[in-house]
């Protein structure tokens, strides 16, 4: 059991963002268990969600109902996972020419205390012009990540006053009733992303 959740642990920490220096234990036991959680397929993923997104105005994830998802969750000061993966998910999208209009791509910072409504509005645009950023409370974003199955924590570099964000870097696709459907793991190309998109799309 033990060797099982440390092969998990060690795959885990390979899909964290700014990994760069030892965790404790717990915190790897933490990421393992929400690893196991999302690739058995055995455990419910995500959760329906009300934030504010970058222009101020609640949002829903119902609100986006009759289309697929694609969800992300990071923050805009990411240094490399988070930029890239952004890029292939609005690349995907774009791929898709026409049929773009029927993904919405999402984007949950997990750094609410710093990504501002305005860096949130900034940030999105760089992407895509219909790229929605959300955030919320500490405790909103806590819940709304872990029912996604994705570890964060804020740690800070030695020597540094800047903490980074660890995170497990998914993009999740969601259906058109909200409910979870795949994930795809970090660097996935968007050529992949965008064949799998089409399979959930009306011929």
């Amino acid at each position: 059991m033990y060797a099982r959740m440390m092969r998990f642990a060690t795959l885990a920490a390979s899909l964290l963002c700014g990994f760069a220096f030892a965790q404790p234990e717990p915190d790897r036991e933490q990421a393992a268990r929400l690893m196991n959680e999302l690739m058995s397929g055995k455990a419910a993923v995500g959760t329906p969600f009300t934030l504010t997104n970058q222009h101020g105005k609640k949002t829903s994830l119902a609100d986006f109902r009759g289309k697929l998802v694609l969800l992300y969750f990071g923050y805009t000061t990411c240094p490399d996972v988070c930029p890239t993966d952004l890029a292939a998910m609005t690349r995907a999208v774009d791929a898709l020419g026409k049929s773009g209009a029927e993904v919405q791509p999402l984007f949950i910072t997990l750094d609410p205390a710093r990504d501002t409504r305005e860096l949130l509005r900034d940030y999105a645009k760089a992407f895509h012009p219909r790229l929605v950023a959300l955030t919320g409370s500490e405790d909103e974003t806590r819940r709304i990540a872990t029912a996604f199955k994705v570890y964060y924590e804020r740690n800070t570099p030695p020597n540094s006053k800047i903490y980074l964000i660890e995170h497990t870097a998914f993009t999740f696709l969601l259906g058109r009733d909200g409910n979870y459907l795949l994930f795809f793991p970090p660097g996935t190309p968007p050529e992949r992303m965008t064949v799998m998109l089409r399979e959930h799309l009306p011929r």
